[in-house]
């Protein structure tokens, strides 16, 4: 199944509210909302009036305000960034690439986890500046090791079938502004760690990753939507260490077991200052445990 055909998904819409206390931890306090009921409140009015103008004559608009807000435009392609003004939720600020220059995936079989090569998806998401990342064609990425995502990146799937499996997925490592649109995550294995290029001027030694999808460590401003996952080792989405300011939206769900982790530990204060908001998310066959809705 296409990641954003999802016409006849039976959606699963809940906003999840991790709040903490009033006085807002360092590593999150510029993305925290002091008053979370505005963001639910903003969230239902834009739901309702989606739905209203749905019903219109002859309209394409289908109720969902995050598609109602790009998918009416037939010119799309062309302007692709508009999606980053279409989040709703804790994560509605994430803009990812906006602003930046396009970045097109031409390469999907070299994956070298400390040189990447030019037209590689993982050497574009370690640049330094903001890039808009969109595919040349349908493609299938298998990583040698976790994929390091850094700031103001948007890895965007619409126009191309883009499969990331069969090794370990996505990190996002105390990063922030990251887009993950319309990308078929499954199949993802642990991966043996070491030495990993996470900026265009420096390699990190990470430890050995457990299999996740997406994996979102001491994230925020982050928004992933339309993906499809399934199958993985240990979680479809873990945001864990602090990571706040999240939307999970839109996305398909099959065949696992522990589906998301918000919060790894009771111990680890910080993560009571987690916001995440979870909407239209369909929750499929073959799923067991940790599905918040």
């Amino acid at each position: 199944m296409s990641s954003y055909s999802n016409n006849h998904f039976a959606y699963a819409f809940l906003l999840l509210l991790v709040i903490g206390n009033t006085i807002a931890f360092s590593s999150s306090s510029s993305a925290h909302v002091q008053d979370p009921n505005l963001v639910v409140d903003e969230v239902n009015r834009s739901v309702f009036n989606a739905s209203r103008r749905s019903l219109a004559y002859l309209s394409c608009r289908t109720g969902n305000p995050i598609d109602d807000c790009w998918r009416c435009d037939p010119n799309w392609e062309t302007n692709r960034q508009r999606l980053a003004d279409c989040a709703i939720g804790f994560g509605k600020n994430a803009i990812g690439g906006r602003n930046g220059r396009i970045y097109v995936v031409t390469d999907p079989s070299n994956d070298d986890p400390v040189n990447p090569r030019p037209g590689t998806l993982r050497y574009g998401v370690t640049q330094e500046e903001p890039l808009w990342i969109i595919f040349k064609r349908d493609m299938v990425i298998r990583l040698q090791k976790e994929l390091i995502i850094t700031s103001f990146k948007t890895i965007d799937g619409r126009g191309s079938s883009v499969h990331i499996t069969n090794g370990p997925c996505l990190k996002i490592h105390y990063a922030h502004n990251i887009i993950i649109h319309g990308i078929n995550i499954h199949d993802c294995k642990p991966g043996s760690g070491g030495i990993i290029k996470d900026e265009p001027h420096h390699t990190g030694l990470y430890i050995p990753s457990d299999g996740d999808a997406v994996a979102i460590f001491g994230g925020k401003h982050v928004w992933i939507d339309h993906c499809s996952l399934s199958n993985c080792d240990d979680g479809l989405i873990d945001a864990i260490h602090g990571s706040t300011a999240i939307t999970i939206s839109n996305n398909h769900m099959t065949h696992h077991d522990k589906v998301m982790l918000l919060g790894h530990s009771d111990s680890y204060t910080q993560d009571k200052n987690m916001q995440v908001t979870i909407a239209f998310n369909h929750f499929g066959e073959g799923l067991v445990q940790r599905m918040p809705r």
